[in-house]
């Protein structure tokens, strides 16, 4: 159940530059039926949380209900021990939420379909042509670096092109006009800073891993910068009413009984979102009955 767990960590904050805490569910938010359930949760745009994914150990539960038994190796029948886990379709929406701005998305380089767009610039047939033998020289280089690429031959003008393809999320753009080829260069804009740069195309070979690896780790970065500067440890539950109305992760003490976690809830709307696995209680106290703490908990409201 752990070992999925950590395989979906991975995914989200490796692939997906989303990054998530890992944790256990509460009694009243884990999967029905199951001993325990285990979560990755993540911080959207809007700062609300996103159960990212889950690993449920199901125990011999299911087993007894359904009689799902195994043959073991002495020739008797006992019944199974079961997990069950998943991510689903929502790991698209978590990408949109986490990382879209006010131009549209912003996608990670590594799950990009396309990492690159070219956008040839030619105002006749003559410049269109010596503009497509020296982009068949770039994405030569592209092609060894194994980078996914499109060029758009669209009729649509260059800002047209621009603006579409930051608002599919394209993370690198490349412009190339006549006065590039004369140059030897191209213009490389970033979809994840806005910022272009000019660049000789012989340094392609070199320069685009590198910027791809940046945009990926920056992306994360951002978004971590963002969830930490929207997560909040409080005391008292009156602090506790006042920071879950501006949204974000709240860390606080939790008594630990069905009673607290469903009169918070009715109050503020807000749900235990995980027991995060580097919990601290020690010292602390309830933030609404206070009494001694059994867990520190993360709150947040959730879609």
């Amino acid at each position: 159940t752990i070992d999925i767990l950590n395989l979906y960590k991975n995914l989200a904050e490796k692939h997906l530059a989303i990054p998530v805490i890992t944790g256990l569910k509460t009694n009243s938010e884990k999967f029905a039926g199951a001993e325990r359930t285990y979560c990755i949760e993540a911080m959207m745009g809007d700062k609300r949380a996103l159960q990212a994914g889950t690993s449920h150990n199901l125990g011999q539960n299911f087993a007894k209900a359904f009689n799902v038994t195994f043959q073991t190796k002495d020739n008797k029948e006992e019944l199974v021990w079961a997990t069950s886990w998943g991510v689903s379709t929502r790991l698209v929406g978590a990408v949109i939420l986490t990382h879209g701005d006010e131009k549209g998305l912003r996608l990670p380089p590594m799950i990009a379909p396309i990492q690159i767009v070219i956008i040839p610039i030619s105002k006749n047939a003559q410049e269109k042509d010596l503009i497509k033998n020296y982009i068949s020289i770039i994405t030569k280089d592209l092609d060894k670096i194994k980078t996914r690429y499109h060029v758009d031959w669209s009729e649509s003008s260059p800002g047209f092109k621009f603006n579409d393809w930051e608002m599919k999320g394209v993370p690198i753009r490349f412009e190339i006009g006549p006065r590039d080829l004369e140059k030897n260069n191209l213009v490389l804009a970033r979809r994840d800073t806005g910022s272009k740069e000019s660049l000789d195309i012989s340094n392609l070979l070199n320069k685009i891993p590198e910027v791809l690896e940046k945009i990926q780790k920056g992306l994360f970065d951002q978004a971590l910068d963002f969830r930490n500067a929207n997560t909040f440890t409080v005391e008292s539950f009156e602090e506790f009413t006042e920071k879950i109305k501006k949204g974000g992760f709240i860390r606080c003490g939790w008594d630990g009984t069905d009673e607290t976690e469903k009169l918070i809830k009715e109050k503020t709307k807000a749900t235990i979102r995980c027991i995060p696995f580097d919990e601290s209680p020690e010292g602390l106290r309830c933030v609404f009955s206070d009494k001694p703490a059994k867990h520190e908990v993360i709150y947040a409201r959730a879609y």
